[in-house]
């Protein structure tokens, strides 16, 4: 019985150990390579990356160095991974389904859907239902609160395949629904952003760090395309 346990544990595992590998970064830790301010060609001075994290710094965000971070490729089915810790009072987002067309579309949330980034305790936000860390922002409440205090880190996952969408807390899935469905429709009219055009329509787009003028930072961000 003893070995049989044993051989079980192992094989466990490598299950993990090869399910993580399946993973692929899109952060190198040392720079914002496959990154871009929206609209842009390149990162602005406000994103920096160093020893493994990537930190928005919004003294540095003057002169159009800020902005919300997007990724340069676009992603369909996916499984994304990172840790995030933000700023007392802070609050920042993982916005995804972005449709970068800046013509059109001024702000990455002009069409993705939002993980909420907050110190539920410091920003106004906190106190406003469907605006707290871990829900999908206005449209959906988390099912429980396991986030981190501000300053510590926590670690966000959002997994959507075939429009059925997951998101998940450290470790904890906060919020699972459908897209695009007509209960999605629903959640869309009954939000602030019924009037706008084309928001949550799209089934690929970029993923974006947003900017929202507080200190907030990332590291082992990485993703898995799901077939």
């Amino acid at each position: 019985m003893k070995k049989v346990i044993i051989s079980l544990v192992v094989f466990f595992a490598i299950q993990a150990i090869q399910a993580q590998k399946s993973f692929k970064p899109l952060f190198d830790g040392k720079t914002t390579k496959g990154w871009h301010a929206y609209g842009k060609k390149s990162a602005g001075k406000a994103w920096k990356a160093e020893d493994g994290i990537l930190h928005f710094d919004p003294k540095e965000a003057q002169d159009g160095e800020g902005g919300d971070l997007v990724t340069d490729a676009e992603f369909k089915d996916f499984h994304l991974k990172l840790d995030w810790k933000i700023a007392q009072d802070g609050n920042s987002g993982i916005i995804f389904y972005v449709n970068e067309n800046p013509v059109k579309y001024q702000n990455t949330y002009s069409t993705g859907l939002e993980m909420q980034i907050l110190d539920n305790a410091g920003h106004p936000d906190g106190k406003i239902l469907k605006h707290r860390a871990g829900d999908l922002y206005d449209l959906i409440e988390s099912k429980s609160e396991p986030v981190k205090p501000a300053g510590e880190w926590n670690t966000a996952e959002i997994a959507s395949r075939k429009g059925k969408l997951s998101l998940i807390l450290n470790g904890v899935t906060v919020v699972e629904t459908v897209l695009w469905d007509d209960n999605f429709k629903k959640n869309v009219a009954g939000s602030k952003f019924a009037d706008w055009l084309d928001f949550g329509t799209f089934k690929k787009g970029k993923i974006a760090l947003q900017d929202h003028g507080n200190n907030v930072w990332f590291r082992n961000i990485m993703i898995k395309e799901l077939n």
